[in-house]
């Protein structure tokens, strides 16, 4: 038998695995499986699969967390996001997370689990909007105003509004996002991004990528002392203020803080694909949805709102030993998932530890899993 024929085999396997768990779960949530919901989960599979691959993980690994698998794949059937459609829609990543048990001495014991992440990217946003915005009829096509082109702001007396003006010149880098939104009453509102507004997301990127930093005053972030940790913070804290005082694109030009910084907020092939992204999504997260049952509504929360659940995570765990002064930043990543390709990065869990593949031997193909 051919490899992609053991290739196919073992793929149906872990179809025919997952399937019926994630239909059976999402019947009993009230929501019934479409031809494209399940469309969306076999190209989910299909895309952890090659995620796994490029590890040399197998989907039989006893570090792999299955259950977090079942979780993202009842994510992706509810929210219907195909990670095969062009532009990408979501994506996933392998993480290693940090887990603590107790043996059956009763003593504390640290594992580590590798772990599926998902991002939402691209059009992903767009196509929620699209179908649980409230009272969304259409989205129009986006305008991508540059700064040497000429636009009028929207203009309002009481509740009437003059539509903004835009003459395209073509030149300049984007410095808004225009977001034209047909509703149901047949209203047109204009939702507008600055460039500048992207500082936010920046900063929550860089938080992230902080987070396991000691500037050399510890070990490690585990390991320091109370006083060690607020040194620490204190470092961090003159960061994210440097940030702040000099703005989004001399933020990401400082050499002091390129280090800091993942490659797809910085490249010049991807820069500017980044930042148009961010505004992007920051327009789209903040139109009100209407998901019909709160399970569809969780499984959307669950996907945005990674960041702030991390702080709130490693604030519980460093109670009583510290204060730690952050400031929730809302993640509109989308996660920020800055991969290092024009990709929207995955939020990093707060415990982990950079995942090596074994490549003493070639990464085992996908084998279906005990379940």
């Amino acid at each position: 038998m051919s490899e992609k024929r053991q290739f196919d085999t073992a793929l149906t396997k872990i179809n025919d695995a997952f399937f019926p768990m994630i239909e059976r779960q999402l019947t009993g949530n009230g929501i019934q499986m479409d031809d494209y919901a399940k469309t969306c989960v076999l190209n989910a599979i299909s895309s952890i699969n090659n995620a796994l691959d490029e590890k040399g993980i197998s989907w039989n690994d006893p570090q792999l967390d299955k259950s977090n698998i079942t979780q993202i794949l009842l994510r992706v059937a509810s929210l219907k996001l195909n990670s095969a459609a062009s532009p990408n829609e979501v994506f996933f990543q392998v993480r290693n997370v940090k887990y603590q048990r107790r043996d059956e001495n009763g003593k504390e014991v640290t594992e580590w689990r590798k772990q599926i992440e998902m991002g939402i990217e691209g059009d992903g946003n767009d196509s929620i909007l699209a179908r649980f915005g409230r009272g969304v009829k259409h989205i129009h096509q986006y305008w991508l105003v540059r700064e040497n082109d000429e636009f009028v702001y929207p203009t309002y007396n009481g509740i009437e509004m003059t539509p903004p003006k835009w003459i395209p010149k073509g030149t300049g880098k984007v410095v808004r996002v225009v977001y034209p939104i047909e509703k149901t009453n047949g209203v047109i509102e204009y939702h507008i991004e600055e460039r500048e507004g992207v500082i936010k997301n920046l900063i929550a990127h860089v938080k992230n990528n902080l987070m396991n930093e000691t500037f050399g005053i510890a070990k490690d972030r585990f390991s320091a002392t109370a006083e060690e940790r607020k040194k620490i913070e204190q470092k961090k804290k003159e960061i994210i203020n440097k940030i702040k005082e000099l703005g989004l694109d001399k933020a990401l030009e400082d050499e002091d803080l390129q280090q800091y910084i993942s490659p797809a907020w910085k490249d010049e092939q991807s820069k500017e694909s980044m930042i148009i992204r961010k505004m992007r999504n920051n327009i789209v997260k903040r139109i009100p949805k209407d998901f019909g049952l709160a399970f569809i509504e969780m499984s959307y929360e669950d996907s945005t709102n990674d960041y702030e659940e991390r702080v709130r995570k490693d604030i519980t765990e460093q109670a009583n030993s510290e204060v730690i002064d952050i400031e929730l930043i809302e993640d509109t990543n989308d996660e920020e998932t800055d991969k290092v390709t024009d990709q929207q990065q995955v939020n990093e869990p707060i415990e982990e530890k950079p995942l090596e593949a074994d490549t003493s031997k070639e990464p085992e193909k996908a084998k279906v899993a005990p379940f």
